[in-house]
């Protein structure tokens, strides 16, 4: 999506890149509905009964992040050197850019407001626990929230991703699916086939009238439904499809292809491929291709070889 919205060359033009990859934007709301469960696994219970220190859970939501994102901060300020690049630089090692009004570009990293937005999520998280005590307070909360984008969109001028308000519901979606674990991995296994025909059925649907659903507070509960089906069935899914090797390998170098990806793009750039390759559908695929594959690389490299060795001989 990210080389389709910054390559000088544009393929042609149908369904797969005028409508679907477009959409690909929107699965940052996805990995908050996925981080919601996902840090309610890890922390959920422990923060609840107090058995985890502040110091202890910020120590490491710091250092599963800040090694490889500041050094991604430091390649791009090397790359373009400039006094506004280095208060950017600033802002993001502090990871609490997310604190920033929403109408705040930061171009180094520019991929990296997502991270902004989870970070401030991990620093709301103990208010999040109090919000999911309990199943019922959690459905109260999941609708107050619903209700308040509703409000923040037509009358406080629809604060956009960025906002935590704009956010609270995706997140707290992931916390009722961990609260809710048990029951989604039994009717999972219980109901493989059911189960999956009508996860397929209402993304079918959802993609077939798309177009048709009005934008604004329509279109974000659709997706807020959707997203949610999809972490349910996952939850509850024991096949080869989400369970594997390789969606494993990738779910530990997620954050860092995400982060590292369009630094790789630049290099790409730089190969300027379209002197040789004249078919722009083959240039597009070729430049993504490249760009995945050098960011999995770059990530993989800097994660285990680098980071992680440097940071097991700092804990020595």
């Amino acid at each position: 999506m990210h080389v389709l919205a910054n390559i000088r060359v544009k393929p042609s033009e149908n369904y797969l890149t005028g409508e679907l990859i477009p959409f690909f934007t929107d699965f940052t709301l996805l990995f908050m509905v996925v981080s919601g469960f996902s840090l309610c696994c890890g922390y959920y219970r422990r923060v609840k009964e107090g058995a985890i220190t502040p110091a202890a859970f910020y120590k490491k939501r710091y250092m599963r992040i800040l090694p490889f994102f500041a050094l991604l901060c430091l390649v791009d300020l090397a790359v373009s050197p400039s006094w506004g690049a280095a208060c950017e630089a600033f802002a993001n090692v502090t990871l609490c850019f997310g604190l920033l009004p929403p109408d705040v570009e930061i171009g180094v990293i520019g991929v990296g407001w997502f991270l902004g937005v989870v970070f401030l999520f991990y620093m709301l998280f103990p208010f999040f626990v109090f919000l999911l005590d309990n199943k019922r307070r959690a459905w109260l909360s999941m609708a107050v929230a619903v209700v308040f984008v509703f409000v923040s969109m037509v009358h406080f001028g629809a604060p956009g991703r960025k906002c935590m308000v704009f956010c609270a519901p995706l997140f707290i979606a992931g916390g009722l699916a961990y609260l809710y674990r048990g029951r989604l991995a039994a009717f999972g296994g219980a109901h493989k086939a059911a189960s999956a025909a009508v996860v397929v059925a209402a993304t079918a649907c959802y993609f077939a009238f798309r177009a048709y659903i009005p934008a604004g507070f329509a279109a974000y509960a659709g997706e807020l439904a959707l997203f949610s089906l999809w972490l349910a069935y996952a939850v509850g899914s024991s096949d080869c499809v989400l369970n594997n090797r390789v969606a494993k390998y990738v779910s530990g170098i997620s954050m860092e292809v995400y982060l590292a990806h369009m630094v790789v793009y630049r290099v790409v750039e730089k190969l300027r491929l379209e002197d040789f390759i004249g078919q722009r559908d083959a240039l597009y695929a070729v430049v993504s291709l490249l760009t995945l594959l050098g960011a999995v690389c770059f990530a993989h490299v800097v994660k285990y070889w680098v980071v992680d060795k440097a940071m097991a001989r700092v804990a020595r």
